[in-house]
């Protein structure tokens, strides 16, 4: 006799919810959340007590509302000017000059930098058509001429974008009689400020050199 055959049962695929995988992209958008940390967190939420969801909520919106840009510098606050604008011990005559906002809360824990910052917003990239008149250069040179300044540190990244910029702010700054560097060892190659650790950012801002742009 021949071998009975397995009868076969209907099955379904068990997707999630429409509400939840919605939810899943939204949180995949974020930074460093890829798509499985993405599903773990919106079935954490869907399943927490309702006031747990609600504080989260108030808290993500509390902060879009109260937290700007500094009208000075760039960076992140609540108050104007920043509480690092208005520190009168910070040295006003020495700006590090940073991509994004982000990027002087990583310079800060390293407690290697006494002066002010200036937020460009972005780096020149013309295949992205960013120029230098949609960067904060021209604010960056009224600081400078207001403050007196006699050193620009320029800690921005080491791609390719990230050398244009740098030499082209140090060829248009050093034309006004500015000291212009950039900070030095420990960034590898093609990296930003958010993967360096506080250490290796100390010695970066320690051992900045002078750009030459001839």
């Amino acid at each position: 006799m021949g071998a009975k055959c397995c009868p076969t049962w209907p099955y379904t695929v068990l997707n999630l919810p429409p509400a939840i995988q919605l939810l899943k992209a939204v949180l995949n958008q974020l930074p460093g959340i890829g798509p499985r940390s993405a599903e773990r967190i919106a079935l954490h939420l869907v399943q927490s007590k309702e006031d747990k969801v609600h504080q989260l909520v108030h808290a993500i919106q509390e902060a879009k509302e109260r937290v700007a840009l500094c009208e000075q510098c760039g960076g992140l606050t609540e108050s104007q000017p920043c509480p690092l604008c208005s520190n009168p011990q910070r040295l006003k005559e020495l700006i590090c000059v940073v991509v994004k906002p982000t990027d002087i809360l990583n310079l800060e824990k390293s407690h290697a930098f006494r002066g002010h910052y200036h937020v460009l917003g972005g780096q020149i990239s013309p295949i992205n058509g960013v120029g230098p008149e949609d960067l904060q250069i021209k604010s960056l040179e009224e600081r400078i001429t207001k403050n007196l300044v006699q050193e620009v540190i320029l800690a921005l990244g080491s791609d390719l974008e990230g050398d244009a910029t740098s030499f082209y702010l140090a060829k248009r700054l050093s034309a006004c009689g500015i000291k212009v560097t950039r900070i030095a060892q420990g960034l590898p190659a093609g990296s930003e400020l958010d993967y360096a650790d506080e250490l290796t950012l100390e010695r970066a801002l320690q051992g900045r050199r002078v750009i030459q742009h001839d």
